[in-house]
């Protein structure tokens, strides 16, 4: 785990191609059965208007000058010539497959793609999806994501999921059986949801060995439907040491092989309401590793197979 006590992303990508990766994000003009009427038009509640993507590349400019735009940003910060494809914004399997198949390999022609990776939700990954993945996986390294955030059918409810918890056990089956790696989005932080019921989330998800997880705080953002509801409906917001208190015992939860590829998140600035304390994500990551070292503990050390 390197420097970590948990098994990062970037450590992962260090074993397996030897150096650092770029993930370059990019938005390929997809909708949401949430959002276009087949299952609700008004999407998740903490969802914006710009989806989950709100630093991909924009949906105006043609896939490769999105890439380009990414990698000539990014190239500030990290010095690589690898990278991994992320198609984020809403549901990137929504769609004809001529149409799928057409963006995922146009992806993959830029030079030095070692890989592609794709946000989706499990009612929308059909057979024809899956062969299309199928048939990627063994050309290049592709993983899967789907956004759970919770097992609680009360939360799905309220959150305006659209899928119940049985069929993102089917998906996450369905790509085991194809060979195809999936990870899974967990968010801490939902009204009504106790501390214990978070863990059960995450107790869920590591039984399931899905290979990645993705942990981050709620968020409350200025062009949702869940801010409207916060502004009527105030309720506690999880400070940064309760939060760093959960995200630890997540760890311990889950096992020690799952790639952690988050354990907190990028809030949009210009339209984070809450909690501010998530702006200072290299304040919650090394607060992290500080409290995992005092409690001398580790991911996955409470795993229970």
């Amino acid at each position: 785990m390197s420097n970590k006590r948990y098994n990062t992303l970037n450590n992962e990508f260090k074993r397996i191609f030897g150096g650092k990766v770029m993930k370059l994000s990019v938005d390929g003009g997809f909708t949401c059965p949430n959002r276009d009427g087949t299952k609700g038009s008004r999407g998740c509640i903490f969802c914006g208007e710009e989806g989950s993507g709100e630093f991909a590349g924009s949906r105006q400019i043609p896939i490769k000058e999105q890439l380009e735009q990414q990698k000539d940003l990014l190239s500030k910060k990290w010095n690589s010539d690898q990278y991994i494809i992320y198609f984020q914004n809403f549901t990137n399997t929504y769609g004809t497959i001529d149409r799928l198949r057409s963006l995922y390999y146009e992806a993959l022609e830029l030079e030095g793609v070692v890989g592609i990776a794709i946000a989706t939700r499990p009612d929308c990954l059909d057979e024809e999806v899956i062969e299309l993945l199928t048939d990627i996986n063994k050309k290049t390294f592709l993983w899967v994501e789907l956004g759970l955030q919770s097992i609680h059918e009360k939360t799905e409810k309220f959150i305006r999921r659209g899928y119940p918890l049985s069929l993102y056990d089917k998906a996450i089956d369905e790509l085991k059986r194809n060979n195809i790696r999936a990870v899974t989005h967990l968010i801490i932080g939902f009204p009504n949801e106790s501390k214990d019921e978070i863990i059960q989330s995450v107790k869920h998800v590591a039984k399931t060995n899905t290979w990645g997880i993705k942990l981050h705080s709620l968020y409350i953002q200025r062009d949702t439907d869940l801010y409207n509801y916060y502004i009527k409906n105030p309720f506690s917001i999880m400070t940064m040491d309760e939060y760093i208190d959960i995200t630890i015992e997540s760890l311990e939860r889950i096992p020690k092989s799952m790639v952690v590829h988050r354990i907190t998140g990028d809030g949009k600035k210009d339209l984070l309401i809450e909690p501010t304390w998530s702006l200072n994500k290299l304040k919650v990551l090394t607060s992290i590793d500080k409290e995992l070292k005092i409690r001398d503990t580790f991911q996955g050390k409470l795993f229970d197979t």
